[in-house]
């Protein structure tokens, strides 16, 4: 019958209600040390209160491998290289390029210098999510489309899960660079990279195989995302209060899991990463905290081409793949690293190129963030950070002393020069190698400035000696949301709300008027010039402006940047570019030459924007599984598809190329989160789409409506309110 077809249920999936769902969960003869209670709330968010840490831990595994057993299959299959797989020979380049980056490299290493509670913390969440697979009946549907089988789960798995979360960022800029590296116009690039990377404000003083790859490290990496803080000065509660959106990969089911916990050494509410037993972000009673990706330059690509040959050791590996025989492969190691280019998947410009990056090297970020997570004020939260290393990321707190702190968690590599000339470096010259590692200890940090806040949106986050960083998201959103601080007195929980869900963008507004400034200068005084030059920068989804600025764009830079001359095309559409080079380079035009590309440029926006009236035209959010990426048989795993506000660069994140038809933010503002330290019930939270990854379950997307209204779910930290709003009660016995 059609009901037995293999993955069946994953395209039909029947419905599932909350009962159901919980009625799997296994509650009896589990291995912990006493009784462990959990409650549920109607999103089946759970709270988990535990005897011990050992048993927290344990629940942790049983309730991530409930919500997200699918997902964290595809984790672990894209941590190790194993993606082919699942999704056969087109997955082979990918799944190539995977295992010369070798995310379990430091693994071994790392569980080495472990503390041993934290290693005992990770066997029971590992524990945890075995016995799940154990006990709790059939896997997701999506196992049998794809051909999955449930594997045993070890901690070397969770850890290089880890490290994939925490890949450098950096590496998409470099992968796209290197097809312009070697070219004549090379240098002129290369500058233009590294001026729209720096020229960014300071947050304080002192192919389809590449969109899965970019969906893998924007996506998983916590490449993006919006922290301020605040002051009780600048409260209206009278206590310090934290707002914190993360901006990653936009599907289903989310990167973040929300839930509470409760045990001897923690009392927490916050999002974990799927598949990793830390709070990223939360509260306790004490404190409140979040962050932003620090964009650290960890990473350096070495010319080895000339280095000694006997320098080079290589190592076969076996990529296994579904419907088709196994694929061989090898990688090389240098002392300056892997070969990356001996990926087919990147460009091929003749070099041998090593990738060194600290990822490669242990530290101990599980360790870090456990302790962050029991600290009891901000200065013991910058401490527990001495051992963080990646993703480098720019972290705030706010405790209940009033006060807010700004600081880098990161391993740094120490380099012997600080100019950094050219995106290959030359092993032969000692000045490119590395001396060492800078930790957070000896990074800048900032402490209750006099402004009352402090705010970071992945922008340069301090001038320093150090060379923290080279591509920084351009200013435009740091500076947005410096304004709403700047402008008013006092902020209470739902002006933060507004905040993160606020669309105008500063640089579109100044890039539209100076558009019409040109447009007038070359004769030209069409409607567009007057709607170009009235626009406040809102992208709302009903904003004719926008859907004209951006259609205008969309022809113009193709236009003006078409010979290959004036700019390679790896920086084309990035918005940092555009904001810092467009108008100078249309400037630097001959007039007649400049009046005629834009005479061309707007007959067709002025066509297109009749077809396309509004920014909610075009821009739209998808809220789809991550199957729905799949050809064909994707169209099954899509709920909903919607207008959006907000851009590449607005506080309300959704990001896009040039555009001038409908089409999906795939990254963005995902994940909400407000903390007001004058209450420790008040604390708020919500995930783009729903907690469980299950398909067909009723929490499968339930708070999509919830993130599209600026409306959040309370994760309070008192008993009572406990028991009120998670009122599910789950008890789980300890095996006889």
């Amino acid at each position: 019958m059609t009901s037995h077809l293999p993955g069946f249920t994953a395209l039909f999936p029947p419905p599932a209600s909350l009962e159901t769902r919980l009625a799997v969960f296994p509650r009896q003869g589990l291995p912990c040390e006493a009784p462990v209670r959990i409650r549920w709330n109607p999103y089946q968010v759970p709270y988990i209160q535990a005897r011990s840490d050992h048993d927290l831990a344990l629940v942790l595994g049983l309730v991530h491998a409930h919500l997200r057993e699918g997902q964290l299959a595809l984790l672990k299959h894209a941590a190790l290289g194993r993606l082919a797989e699942i999704f056969g020979p087109p997955a082979t380049r990918i799944d190539e390029l995977l295992r010369i980056l070798d995310f379990g490299r430091a693994v071994d290493a790392i569980m080495e210098r472990m503390p041993a509670d934290t290693h005992a913390w990770l066997d029971a969440f590992v524990a945890g999510l075995n016995h799940y697979q154990e006990k709790a009946g059939p896997p997701p549907p999506e196992f049998a489309l794809l051909g999955l089988r449930r594997e045993p789960w070890t901690v070397a798995d969770v850890l290089t899960i880890s490290r994939l979360m925490g890949a450098d960022v950096n590496w998409l800029v470099y992968f796209s660079l290197l097809r312009e590296e070697g070219r004549p116009d090379w240098p002129r690039t290369w500058a233009r990279a590294r001026e729209a990377g720096a020229d960014s404000a300071t947050s304080f003083r002192a192919s389809e195989e590449e969109r899965v790859l970019t969906s893998l490290f924007s996506g998983l990496g916590r490449s993006g995302s919006n922290c301020v803080v605040l002051s009780p000065e600048k409260s209206t509660s009278g206590g310090a209060v934290i707002a914190s959106d993360p901006h990653l990969g936009v599907s289903l089911p989310n990167a973040w899991l929300l839930l509470g916990a409760q045990s001897p050494s923690y009392h927490v509410v916050g999002l974990m990463p799927a598949g990793v037993p830390v709070f990223a972000l939360g509260r306790n009673p004490l404190i409140a905290w979040g962050g932003t990706n620090l964009r650290a330059l960890a990473s350096d690509l070495f010319d080895v081409g000339g280095i000694d040959r006997a320098d080079i050791r290589s190592e076969p590996f076996l990529i296994r793949r579904r419907f088709s025989f196994p694929a061989r492969r090898s990688r090389r190691y240098t002392p300056f690293g892997p070969i990356l280019s001996d990926a087919r998947l990147l460009p091929r410009n003749g070099k041998e190129l090593a990738l060194s990056w600290v990822g490669h090297r242990p530290s101990d970020e599980i360790t870090a963030l456990l302790a962050a997570a029991r600290a009891r004020h901000c200065g013991e939260f910058r401490a527990s950070f001495a051992d963080f290393g990646v993703p480098g990321q720019n972290l705030l707190c706010a405790d209940g002393e009033g006060n807010i702190l700004q600081m880098l968690a990161s391993a740094i590599p120490a380099r012997g020069e600080t100019s950094y000339p050219d995106l290959l470096r030359d092993p032969a010259d000692p000045h490119t190698h590395w001396t060492g590692v800078i930790h957070t200890p000896q990074l800048p940090y900032a402490l209750n400035p006099r402004e009352g806040y402090l705010a970071s949106a992945n922008n340069q986050p301090v001038e320093s000696d150090i060379l923290i960083g080279l591509f920084f998201t351009d200013s435009d959103r740091i500076n947005r949301l410096k304004e709403i601080l700047a402008g008013q007195e006092k902020f209470s929980r739902q002006d933060l709300a507004r905040l993160q869900m606020d669309t105008r963008s500063p640089a579109a507004r100044r890039l539209a008027g100076e558009l019409a400034r040109l447009i007038r200068e070359a004769g030209h005084t069409e409607r567009i010039a007057t709607r170009l030059n009235t626009w406040d920068g809102d992208y709302r989804p009903d904003s004719a402006a926008a859907a004209t600025f951006e259609i205008l764009l969309y022809y113009l830079v193709p236009a003006l940047y078409t010979d290959g001359r004036r700019q390679a095309s790896a920086l084309l559409g990035q918005w940092g570019f555009l904001t810092k080079y467009l108008i100078p380079d249309l400037e630097a035009l001959p007039p007649a030459r400049r009046a005629r590309l834009l005479r061309q440029v707007l007959r067709k926006t002025a066509k297109r924007a009749r077809r396309y009236a509004v920014w909610g035209d075009m821009h739209r959010l998808a809220a789809a599984h991550w199957l729905g990426k799949l050809p064909v048989l994707g169209k099954a795993f899509r709920v909903a598809r919607f207008p959006v506000g907000g851009s590449r660069e607005t506080p309300m994140k959704t990001a896009h190329g040039l555009v001038a038809s409908p089409h999906d933010a795939v990254y963005g503002s995902q994940a909400r989160h407000i903390s007001d330290l004058s209450d420790p019930d008040e604390n708020y939270f919500v995930l783009f789409g729903g907690q469980d990854g299950w398909l067909g379950s009723a929490n499968f997307a339930d708070q999509i409506d919830l993130w599209r209204q600026g409306t959040y779910i309370r994760m309070p930290l008192r008993a009572e309110s406990i028991a009120a709003e998670f009122p599910l009660s789950m008890d789980l016995e300890p095996a006889p």
